[in-house]
């Protein structure tokens, strides 16, 4: 034990299901002194909890249940989707998230791959989750899954398309927290190459900071083009605002930037191409249109990425013949 920490009273106060006590103890604070606290602490042991994954088909398989406590804080339905993942009841963790597996998804796994662990709760529960991914496929399903009978489980079993959980991560259709970090470990490693190239709208700068000046403008669109020419060699489809609005103003009658065509055509336009991209690419400097399209695109659910690195290479992208 820790020679800053001393433990002066370890009081129960509840084993009705898991173990609530109070713990009373002296802590030393920056100035070396002692500071009598009381903390209530919830050991319910610890946890692990899993992501299964299909590359092939660009899928993960979740769980949907009923969770009594996200039902009293405000979840109308207290029905929650999470990753597979269950208490350790004294196991190894690697054999426990088999087991958990199988009971929940149906899938029987020979292994699963370890990518860490973490305190979920610190401020009051001791439990430390480990964290796992493994790949599934069909021939690796013996059963239905939904969980034990005897512990009153009622489990959905869900099979996503990858960038569908991502985007219900974004509109609030998944708010577990062990769930999101596992749906966002894909992405760190690059783990799901795209289905089929994204179409990404370019979103930067035009008029910002030039004061109409053609040439600053024109500057501004040779940075953008420059990016949607990365964005093409790396197998996706880029598109700019601008390449729509343009010949659109330009056939409208538009006399000069900012004019009364202008402005009833130029944003708006960009706002209906948005319906019809997977994605924005946030580039350059200050640009209130080019925020307006990262906020609009967060609303619809859309992946927004700050930079080319962000963007999940496509399988397929020709992009070394591009290259040589």
């Amino acid at each position: 034990m820790s020679a800053e920490v001393n433990i002066l009273n370890d009081q129960l106060l509840s084993d009705n299901w898991y173990v609530l006590r109070k713990v009373t103890f002296q802590l030393r604070n920056r100035q070396g002194e002692w500071e009598t606290q009381a903390r209530e602490v919830y050991d319910r042991g610890n946890g692990a909890v899993i992501l299964l994954v299909n590359k092939e088909k660009g899928t993960v398989v979740l769980t949907r249940q009923f969770r009594m406590p996200t039902y009293v804080n405000g979840n109308e339905s207290g029905y929650l989707i999470e990753a597979c993942a269950g208490l350790l009841d004294g196991k190894e963790p690697d054999a426990a998230i088999v087991k958990e597996t199988e009971e929940e998804t149906g899938y029987r796994l020979s292994q699963a791959r370890k990518i860490g662990e973490a305190y979920m709760s610190p401020g009051s529960v001791t439990e430390i989750l480990h964290f796992y991914m493994a790949e599934y496929d069909e021939s690796m399903r013996i059963g239905d899954g939904g969980g034990l009978r005897e512990e009153q489980e009622q489990i959905e079993v869900l099979e996503l398309e990858y960038l569908e959980a991502l985007n219900m991560i974004d509109r609030g259709g998944i708010k577990d927290a062990k769930t999101i970090m596992l749906l966002r470990h894909p992405e760190v490693e690059r783990y799901f190459a795209p289905r089929r190239p994204l179409h990404i709208l370019i979103a930067g700068p035009y008029r910002s900071g030039t004061g109409d000046d053609p040439r600053l403008i024109e500057r501004n669109m040779e940075r953008m083009n420059a990016a949607a020419w990365q964005v093409y060699r790396s197998g996706h489809l880029p598109v700019l605002g601008e390449w729509y609005a343009l010949p659109l103003l330009k056939e409208a009658g538009s006399k000069e930037i900012g004019d009364e065509v202008f402005q009833s055509l130029f944003h708006p336009s960009s706002i209906r191409l948005l319906a019809h991209c997977d994605a924005v690419l946030r580039i350059g400097g200050a640009s209130e249109g080019a925020d307006e399209m990262v906020r609009i695109a967060r609303g619809m659910g859309k992946p927004v990425y700050a930079a080319f690195e962000d963007i999940p290479a496509a399988a397929g992208d020709g992009s070394e013949t591009l290259r040589a």
